[in-house]
């Protein structure tokens, strides 16, 4: 294997294009810069209209390059799951939206990697803070009586098949 220079960048889902941020980065590396921006684009197509972190890494001698997609951050994520434009500016008085408890999980699903917890259980706690702090409820309760919840085997169902 040759020497491997690697190129990061926050990307919007599918609108990767051949300009700055990657163009410039990539050009001088001698790859086909389009070739790298159309799979950064099927690979983030499910992400349209969130900042998706990007990885690329090129091996200067072959020119071969593999892309590593990150995932969106967890407000990010939430935003989308309710269809509104930003988290609440007061969350304690203004809530800004309610999920089910099945949305949540599919973000800590999503988010598992990224986080410090060893199941989906703890992931789906840890998520739940960023929902106290954006004003978005959870099954119409406050995120911490669902984390409360939780720890009470309340949810125990949704977590059966899952590692």
């Amino acid at each position: 294997m040759g020497e491997k220079k690697t190129v990061e960048a926050l990307i919007n889902g599918g609108e990767a294009t051949a300009g700055p941020p990657l163009g410039p980065a990539l050009g001088p590396l001698g790859v086909n810069v389009l070739q790298i921006v159309n799979a950064i684009n099927e690979l983030t197509k499910a992400y349209a209209g969130m900042k998706v972190p990007v990885k690329v890494i090129v091996d200067i001698d072959t020119k071969a390059f593999e892309v590593e997609i990150g995932t969106p951050s967890t407000s990010a994520l939430i935003i989308r799951e309710l269809g509104v434009e930003k988290g609440s500016g007061n969350p304690k008085a203004e809530k800004i939206g309610n999920l089910p408890i099945e949305k949540a999980l599919k973000i800590a699903q999503m988010k598992m990697k990224d986080t410090y917890s060893k199941d989906v259980k703890a992931a789906l706690k840890e998520i739940l803070g960023t929902f106290v702090s954006m004003g978005v409820t959870v099954e119409n309760k406050d995120p911490r009586e669902i984390q409360k919840d939780i720890d009470r085997g309340v949810y125990e169902e949704l977590f059966k098949g899952e590692s």
